[in-house]
């Protein structure tokens, strides 16, 4: 059985529980808790998700994330991804959020900002690789690398709202 999510319509409001695969299998929108992290000198972490990710395997992201648990706020799950993914815990700020339909399947992605200031522990059954790219080595690699489609439209939403600058 997969993990249990929020089947939500398109403005977010909750429909039922159902599980993950289920939503992706019936094109069904759940929520998703993403978190763009930058360092003390302004720099966007980018992680490039291991070969076996379920989701995107190999693909560079901007976002640190992953499915908001049945009753989880977006803030919470942004958090408890952050731990799990990179083994940190550091403050939160909530930013936007938006629906996605390009993907695998629709989703609400909820995206929050975090400076982070302590090393990171990345798992490696998540993350391959991780590096702190300036706004200007992100904007060129973003059409070289192969990206997470949602990943690519936060960055351009994230960097055009002027957040973080």
């Amino acid at each position: 059985m997969s993990e249990l999510v929020e089947h939500v319509d398109e403005h977010d409001h909750v429909l039922g529980v159902v599980e993950r695969d289920q939503a992706q299998r019936e094109n069904w929108p759940h929520r998703i808790a993403t978190t763009i992290c930058r360092d003390r000198q302004g720099r966007i972490l980018v992680v490039r998700r291991s070969e076996t990710h379920s989701r995107f395997p190999g693909h560079h992201d901007v976002m640190v994330g992953g499915a908001v648990d049945v009753g989880e706020s977006y803030e919470e799950a942004a958090a408890r991804e952050l731990s799990e993914e990179l083994g940190i815990r550091v403050p939160l700020r909530f930013m936007f959020k938006f629906f996605y339909e390009e993907g695998i399947s629709p989703v609400w992605f909820g995206v929050h900002e975090a400076v982070v200031t302590e090393p990171l522990a990345p798992d490696p059954d998540e993350i391959a690789w991780y590096g702190w790219l300036t706004e200007a080595e992100l904007c060129k690699v973003v059409d070289q690398w192969i990206f997470v489609p949602g990943g690519r439209e936060a960055r351009r939403r994230y960097l055009q709202s002027g957040s973080g600058s």
